[in-house]
């Protein structure tokens, strides 16, 4: 009986091992850290537990041997770029780093797993999470390991202390954008959006004439509207929510009116034998079949809309805002200011994104997408 290798965990063993033999750089070899080495054995020592395949009783601790092994690796790599270890010569590290990435692999494969044979909710968390922190811990050692410049790219952790050192500042620039700008101009777009597919729907004369004018008008690049609309709302937060309406308001129209022709024939005619009325048959039938197809404008628009805010800033807004903010410090070279906007902007986005998903999950948990 033949047993499958664990690749991604003998590519791990084999090269971290051989990493152990190279040089690290300035540090020279491994022995110059001993805290590092340490971290890095008991790394591999976990990695040799984690040869075998785990079966199905199995799987709880076979994914927390693999974050442990994960975590002392990075930790002992963290390490040796603190005491100097990086560059072009560093091949020892750069080795290691390549190595870790294998049994990180191997990591959220076995949490994965485990979460898909328990039905936990948690796994759909913590390999995303995972995923990301890994990101992040990439971004960091190959920025400090090759000193890439501060104005080119800085490492996460000069982002995170910028963000700490400008918490008022970026609330302010977050109110301003997000509550002042994004948050009307969303619902302003996306009920319009709403309320005109409904009259398209029962004037179909609409329908020939307004989708392909909005087709046109959803077309336009938003650099060219929002100088527009600021020299017609002024520099204040009212231009930038008549930039989100326009770039929301054609996408709800498009995927309502998709979804209240979603519902087919069968369904209709069986409304007009209990003698339903247009009204009766819309509010009972055609609308609850849309639902998913207005939850998908809204998801869309979620990002949609914070883009445009953050765009028309850069023609004229108050000394405030998260676009303001990053055409700013830009030309200040305050790189790390420009990706902690960035960041606090992506943080909203998601959350945003992630409401209306929670939102339609809500609403729509009949629809097959959400059957177990």
């Amino acid at each position: 009986m033949t047993r499958r290798i664990d690749g991604p965990l003998a590519v791990f063993l084999v090269a971290g091992a051989a990493a152990l033999a190279l040089p690290l750089g300035a540090v020279g070899g491994w022995t110059a850290a001993p805290a590092g080495l340490a971290l890095w054995l008991a790394a591999l020592a976990l990695g040799i537990f984690l040869w075998r395949p785990a079966r199905a009783g199995q799987l709880h601790l076979s994914a927390v041997l693999a974050l442990a092994a994960v975590l002392a690796g990075a930790t002992a790599l963290i390490h040796l770029v603190a005491l100097g270890a990086g560059g072009k010569a560093a091949t020892g590290l750069w080795l290691a780093v390549i190595a870790l990435g294998f049994v990180a692999w191997r990591a959220m494969e076995r949490v994965a797993t485990f979460g898909q044979q328990t039905q936990s909710r948690l796994a759909d968390v913590v390999v995303p999470g995972l995923f990301g922190l890994w990101v992040l811990y990439l971004w960091q050692i190959v920025v400090v390991g090759f000193a890439v410049p501060p104005v080119l790219l800085p490492p996460p952790s000069a982002i995170a202390e910028a963000i700490a050192a400008t918490q008022q500042m970026l609330w302010q620039d977050f109110v301003q954008t997000f509550v002042k700008s994004v948050i009307p101009g969303y619902v302003m777009g996306c009920g319009a959006g709403f309320l005109v597919a409904l009259l398209v729907d029962r004037v179909p004369f609409l329908q020939r004439g307004l989708l392909p004018v909005g087709n046109l008008v959803s077309a336009l690049p938003i650099v060219g509207v929002a100088p527009i609309m600021v020299m017609w709302f002024g520099f204040d937060w009212q231009s930038k929510a008549a930039v989100v309406v326009i770039m929301t308001f054609f996408p709800m129209l498009v995927n309502t009116i998709s979804g209240l022709n979603a519902t087919g024939r069968i369904e209709r005619d069986l409304m007009r034998t209990y003698a339903a009325s247009y009204a009766q048959t819309l509010l009972t039938v055609r609308l609850p079949a849309a639902m998913p197809f207005v939850f998908n404008a809204l998801k869309i628009n979620s990002t949609l809309a914070l883009i445009g805010a953050i765009v028309a800033e850069f023609f004229g807004t108050p000394i405030l805002g998260m676009g303001f903010r990053i055409s700013t410090e830009v030309g200040r070279m305050n790189i790390a200011m420009v990706w902690a906007t960035i960041a606090v902007a992506a943080a909203a986005g998601s959350a945003s994104y992630g409401a209306m998903a929670l939102m339609e999950r809500r609403f729509t948990f009949w629809h097959p997408s959400f059957r177990q």
